[in-house]
């Protein structure tokens, strides 16, 4: 007996079953990602952007279809992670616009939507390449159009998609050299298909649906697919991405910013809707993407990874992380910059985590890295007031013995890898290293981007400001003169180091200037300048 149509309800539990299949196969679809970058997280984006959009269904219900899909939509959107992840959500965009007035799903209307999907997502993508998840989403559709044109059954229907998915899967390495030169198919193809068999169990009754993972070979890998490239191979190492809440007077065009963004990355994708823009960029220097989206409104759900680190691991963690012999200690620590990754790991962290002010890793992340590890006791360094609590939740939820020094800054987080020993118990460790976050203090000079007001202080935007454990203390118009002036109120008789943190968009030689004043300032102050690569702040100084 076929199915003629669906309500809002049963179109429902079609949605969360693909969601719930693409997440029993995570690992799987993580294993053959390859490109555009080997960073192995293909599975997750994917299947943290399908959880947001369920997540968005679970708050309300609808026997309407149109409402249905509008929220997976919004979900989806606001959930999008990664480059697979946007154009996702982009296809689910698209699929929303085409059922908006629709009470029902029907074959044509699931053939039509799948077709508009797939139009949405590649006027999404500034550069679209074949032999990704958007030919798979391509042929797909035109296999559920073929089959909507001779029977009006929606199982038909999907199983003709999924045919015509699978199939244009197989051919995915004949499209793009970089999987027949590994031997493994698209990784988001293959999410996508794994959703739409989901979808197609809930049709069936949750049937089972044979599971169809094609290689070259016809052979799964049991190694990931990123051993067999190099990390030197990634042109642009960190994945950016971000959500701008436009502001009623920005003068925001998304063809003028696609242009805008190609010259600092590639693997752009940048979608918006009346109040949202979704960007997805592989930069170099995520600070600048970061400083023009702020141009048109605020930032919200700002992620950053390096990808170069992300391979580096894969390739570090292989053969498994069971065969090795666990450490007594296993840190990890967020880090807003490569040279204080640098600085970090020099002092003996493993696991460094990309993130901070206005960019907070989730539990996620930081689970993930701890995972990573193999070692008898995990130590979790935030370094971020915003993100302890989402330390001390991956803490509780690690099989491993885990515990979370609560530092609100990354000196702090500095202090108090300075003051752990390898050699030294859990106990004391843990003592002498929350005892060394009292130890030091802590300054930011960053940029106001508004008008404002900070106790007795009147902000104007472009000003920069200095701040105090958080607190601004200073503003002004200059940045060597705005630094002077917290430092003035940073530093003490008794203080002994300062350490300068440069900033991505801080030349050495204008720190080194500013070391040069203060030295005369402070000739009791022993001055170290290292390069922090951290954006968004040009200076953070360290004062013990």
């Amino acid at each position: 007996m076929g199915i003629r149509q669906l309500n809002g309800e049963q179109f429902k539990d079609m949605l969360k079953a693909g969601a719930a299949n693409l997440t029993r196969h995570i690992e799987k679809v993580n294993a053959l990602n390859v490109f555009p970058v080997p960073d192995g997280d293909t599975g997750t984006n994917m299947n943290l952007t399908m959880s947001s959009g369920v997540n968005e269904l679970s708050k309300q219900s609808f026997s309407h279809v149109g409402k249905t899909a509008q929220a997976f939509s919004k979900g989806l959107l606001m959930g999008a992670r990664g480059n697979s992840g946007v154009i996702l959500s982009q296809l689910f965009r698209g699929f929303s616009k085409a059922l908006a007035d629709a009470d029902e799903l029907n074959a044509v209307s699931l053939a039509t939507a799948l077709s508009q999907g797939v139009s949405a997502a590649y006027s999404a993508v500034i550069k679209p390449v074949e032999g990704t998840i958007l030919t798979v989403a391509k042929d797909a559709a035109l296999g559920a159009q073929k089959s909507a044109e001779i029977n009006d059954d929606l199982l038909e229907v999907m199983k003709a998609t999924i045919d015509s998915a699978e199939k244009s899967l197989a051919k995915t390495p004949d499209l793009l050299p970089i999987l027949k030169e590994v031997g493994v198919v698209d990784s988001g193809g293959q999410g996508l298909v794994y959703i739409y068999i989901g979808f197609l169990q809930a049709l069936q009754g949750n049937a089972v649906v044979e599971e169809l993972v094609p290689t070259i070979s016809n052979e799964l890998h049991l190694d990931p697919a990123q051993l067999h490239l190099k990390t030197d191979d990634i042109t642009f190492g960190y994945c950016t991405e971000f959500l701008i809440h436009l502001e009623q007077e920005s003068n925001f065009d998304l063809a003028v910013v696609r242009g805008q963004l190609q010259k600092w990355g590639d693997s752009i994708v940048a979608v918006a809707d009346d109040e949202l823009v979704k960007i997805h960029i592989h930069t170099e220097k995520p600070g600048d993407i970061l400083n023009f989206g702020q141009k048109f409104g605020e930032l919200k759900g700002i992620k950053i990874e390096n990808m170069r680190q992300q391979h580096a691991q894969i390739l570090s963690s292989a053969p498994t992380i069971a065969s090795q012999k666990k450490q007594p200690f296993g840190i990890v620590a967020v880090s807003a910059g490569e040279g204080i990754s640098r600085i970090l790991k020099g002092l003996g962290v493993q696991e460094v985590v990309s993130g901070g002010q206005s960019m907070n890793p989730s539990t996620e992340d930081l689970l993930k890295a701890a995972q990573r590890i193999s070692a008898e006791n995990i130590i979790f360094l935030p370094n971020n007031k915003n993100i302890v609590m989402a330390a001390e939740q991956a803490a509780s939820m690690l099989d491993t013995p885990a515990f979370v020094i609560p530092s609100r800054t990354i000196p702090q987080g500095i202090a108090a890898m300075l003051a752990y020993h390898a050699d030294t118990a859990i106990v004391q460790n843990l003592q002498h290293m929350t005892e060394a976050l009292s130890h030091v203090k802590s300054g930011q000079v960053t940029k106001a981007v508004r008008d404002s007001k900070w106790d007795e202080l009147d902000i104007h935007e472009g000003d920069f400001l200095g701040m105090l454990e958080g607190d601004i203390v200073v503003n002004g118009q200059g940045l060597p003169q705005t630094a002077l002036r917290l430092l003035a109120s940073l530093i003490g008789e008794d203080d002994e180091v300062l350490t300068i943190l440069f900033g991505q968009d801080v030349e050495k030689e204008q720190a080194d200037e500013l070391a040069n004043q203060v030295e005369e300032a402070y000739p009791q102050l022993e001055i170290d300048v290292h390069f922090g690569g951290q954006p968004i702040y040009p200076y953070i100084f360290s004062v013990e």
